[in-house]
């Protein structure tokens, strides 16, 4: 990843532009990173990312939630012990 000092990204404003394109680019100030510069692409992605992650903690959650609320008789059902019952049902 290139650093860029505030001073450096402000002067060379399109330059930074251009090369973001092919990288990110961290802005420094008094030394410390102050912010990244990253491509739409990428940005997309890592909220592409940030969305799935979140799908996964409110699934993970749900499934937390139902362990808590099943009985144990029901907790050792098999997948085609389920079936039979669901088929039977509608019988």
């Amino acid at each position: 990843m290139i650093t860029k000092t505030s001073a450096e990204a402000q002067n060379q404003f399109g330059q930074l532009l251009d090369t973001v394109q092919r990288e990110p680019v961290a802005i420094t100030r008094h030394g410390r990173p102050a912010a990244f510069i990253v491509s739409p692409k990428d940005m997309s992605e890592m909220l592409d990312w940030k969305r799935r992650k979140q799908a996964v903690k409110e699934l993970q959650q749900w499934g937390e939630k139902y362990r808590a609320q099943i009985s144990p008789e029901a907790a050792t059902l098999t997948d085609e012990e389920i079936n039979i019952m669901v088929h039977e049902s509608r019988d």
